[in-house]
């Protein structure tokens, strides 16, 4: 009978893995995650989303053989794990969409809301971790493969960066005309202009240093937890779930100036990872806990950081606030950037006690790829 059961599990892990994000290997722990979320009674219901993946409700009675009432039962409680995302599309029209295990999916939702300190809760914690470093070992050790792969992605966030220096309250854009061509994407490139676009916002745990509160690996860089910002319909699935909370405006540009202020990257998420479409959502990302910034990532920026090396006087302060090891010293002492590495956040220019350092426009894609 167990292995009946098992054999369900993968099946449906595997329906849940072509859903998008991150796609991971069918191990144990993946099966043994997915059992202590997902009760074996709501299994064939995964199934249904086995051909497509985003369903209205006429669509679903077919493809699952369910009632109305039966489908709004199973929505309910695995809306309630991040599972389904039930929304109503711009026509107004409910769509029931299966979401992924990562990017963005269970792992995001689990740990967005405050979970309480429990034996359960620390033990899923160390499941996903466990998770993790299977994926890590995996994608290591293909580490060819892996450029490969990333090199063919599509940007699966983009920086905004930060406008002005620390020190000095100065902007710290050198505005350039780049010629790009007709496809040229207009993006909002302020956290003001973003929260400005929309009236329904939310703002939930930061999922990646939560999972980390509970493994008792806190964040080095920041005491905040509360930045993981939902917009629009996501804002609204978020909240109605008991992920995230609304907030206004006022107090959304508050905890993202607080999140400048302790050195975060600004890292924005769009549907489907499609730039030309609304952001959905964004983090406030640190080096130590999240892995969009540590980790093997795809990533899209604006601009490039850039050194005045006459005013730079070497400190080191930049080296020591870049997320992604773009910055070093020369051998003249003074500070360089990396442009492969450089994401455009601006932390090293918000933090430069000289002003030394501008971002100059640069669009382009970012593939970074550590092999540790």
């Amino acid at each position: 009978m167990s292995e009946n059961i098992d054999r369900e599990y993968k099946k449906a892990a595997q329906i849940i893995n072509s859903a998008g994000g991150t796609p991971f290997p069918l191990t144990d722990t993946l099966i043994e995650i997915l059992k202590r979320l997902v009760k074996a009674e709501h299994l064939s219901f995964i199934r249904a989303f086995r051909k497509k993946k985003s369903q209205t409700m006429e669509q679903l009675k077919e493809s699952s053989g369910l009632s109305e009432e039966e489908i709004e039962e199973k929505v309910k409680v695995l809306a309630k794990i991040g599972l389904i995302f039930n929304q109503p599309s711009s026509q107004g029209v409910m769509v029931y969409r299966l979401m992924p295990f990562v990017n963005v999916g269970i792992f995001e939702y689990t740990f967005m809301k405050e979970l309480e300190d429990t034996p359960e809760n620390r033990e899923i914690a160390q499941l996903f971790g466990k998770l993790r470093r299977e994926m890590k070992e995996r994608l290591t050790g293909n580490y060819d493969a892996l450029v490969s792969f990333l090199k063919k992605m599509p940007p699966i966030d983009r920086t905004i960066s930060v406008r002005e220096n620390k020190a000095t309250g100065k902007d710290i854009i050198i505005d350039q005309e780049i010629e790009v061509g007709e496809q040229k994407v207009l993006l909002t490139q302020t956290v003001e202009e973003l929260i400005e676009k929309f009236d329904d916002i939310a703002v939930g745990h930061c999922f990646c240093r939560h999972h980390k509160d509970l493994l008792d690996d806190p964040c080095k860089q920041t005491d905040l937890r509360e930045n993981c910002f939902t917009f629009g319909k996501s804002a609204r699935f978020t909240t109605e779930q008991g992920f995230a909370r609304m907030v206004s405006k006022k107090e959304a540009l508050e905890i993202l100036k607080k999140s400048e202020e302790d050195g975060l990257v600004h890292k924005a998420y769009h549907a489907n990872f499609d730039l030309k479409r609304d952001e959905t959502s964004i983090c406030n990302c640190c080096n130590c806990c999240c892995g969009q910034v540590g980790g093997p990532t795809v990533n899209y920026t604006n601009y490039i950081s850039q050194v005045n090396q006459e005013i730079c006087v070497g400190c080191g302060t930049c080296v020591e606030h870049c997320h992604t090891k773009a910055m070093k010293l020369n051998d003249d002492g003074k500070a360089e950037s990396t442009e492969d590495l450089c994401i455009g956040c601006g932390v090293c220019a918000y933090f430069c006690p000289e002003n030394a350092i501008s971002l100059i426009e640069n669009p382009r894609k970012v593939v970074i790829a550590p092999q540790t």
